[in-house]
């Protein structure tokens, strides 16, 4: 997938992922909003506890939610596919310098 979308439409997708998962209040993914969109992500069968797991493991300034940084972080760190391709653009930047 992210070789389809390269960079930008991958950074496109991952601002589309927060904004469907965030509390549209607080402007960040909090639990509460994460148990109630992550079926739209195909994420429905998650129990509460690995949701509890996951926000934790993205939450770098301990604030209890995820702001749009700490997310896309977050979802790299979760794929292995997303660091490949981050590696390749990375490489093809730094071969044009």
């Amino acid at each position: 997938m992210a070789e389809k979308l390269g960079g930008d439409g991958l950074i496109r997708e991952l601002c589309n992922g927060f904004q469907l998962l965030m509390d549209k209040d607080k402007g960040v993914i909090t639990l509460e909003s994460l148990k109630r969109n992550s079926a739209m992500l195909g994420l429905q069968d998650l129990r509460d506890d690995e949701l509890v797991s996951m926000m934790r493991e993205g939450d770098s300034d301990g604030d209890g939610a995820l702001n749009q940084m700490e997310f896309c972080v977050l979802m790299f760190r979760l794929s292995p596919d997303l660091m490949e391709a981050s590696q390749f653009w990375l490489e093809q930047e730094l071969s044009h310098d």
